[in-house]
């Protein structure tokens, strides 16, 4: 258990991440942008981040709805890229014991790989940080998506021509932003290339569309990562 209140971890966390949040807002409005592409209102998105909140997730699923995918095909997708949480939130069960199920919900949710990374990397430093020091990571990274992606929504509805501004590689450079701070380090480098090497096989071979090539690689990938033995 935390040695402070639940106060001061909740706003030392938002001081912490606020320097992360800048980055999470920069590739918000790119994704604004990529779903003003998919013809999303500025309330779509503000409610699908409030829900989903996860970024690479988000992302993918509009991507694959602009790509002509059905609605089911993408939230598929989005759930099989997103399934590395279960990993990540298991490996800070001890944060959750013990509390509320409303707690249990929230933090569940407010839980993304720069947070809890945070956490981590903030204990390895010897600050006894634990549920709510997350939470207020997460929830400052939640408001800077939420407001981010609305706003670039908003400014891609007022642009005539937004790919004469080369908006339309703006989910691929999205994207790439993201993918890049989901990496960790060495242990990843197994689970992304199992990942990898199963949707360029897969769409080589011409057995599943690209929208189910993501889907079986990305559980594919959850699965390696979940087989390698913690430290």
């Amino acid at each position: 258990m935390s040695s402070e209140t639940p106060q001061a971890e909740f706003w030392s966390a938002v001081k912490d991440i606020s320097p992360l949040a800048i980055g999470v807002a920069i590739y918000g409005l790119a994704f604004g942008l990529l779903a003003a592409q998919a013809a999303m209102s500025e309330l779509q998105i503000g409610v699908m981040g409030t829900f989903v909140f996860a970024g690479a997730s988000q992302i993918l699923a509009v991507e694959r709805l602009v790509a002509g995918a059905g609605a089911i095909t993408a939230v598929v997708a989005a759930v099989a890229i997103n399934l590395r949480m279960l990993l990540v939130t298991a490996s800070i069960r001890e944060v959750y014991q013990g509390r509320p199920w409303w707690q249990l919900v929230i933090g569940a949710h407010m839980t993304t790989d720069e947070n809890w990374a945070l956490m981590l990397a903030t204990r390895a430093k010897g600050r006894n940080v634990g549920y709510w020091y997350l939470v207020g990571g997460g929830a400052c990274l939640f408001l800077t998506w939420v407001i981010s992606t609305v706003c670039g929504v908003i400014f891609a509805n007022n642009i005539p021509e937004p790919k004469a501004l080369g908006m339309d590689f703006a989910f691929t450079a999205a994207f790439i932003a993201i993918a890049r701070s989901l990496w960790r380090g060495n242990k990843d480098l197994l689970p992304w290339l199992v990942s990898v090497s199963i949707v360029a096989l897969t769409l080589l071979s011409g057995l599943l569309d690209s929208s189910w090539a993501l889907i079986v690689g990305g559980c594919a990938g959850a699965l390696t990562a979940g087989l390698i033995p913690s430290e």
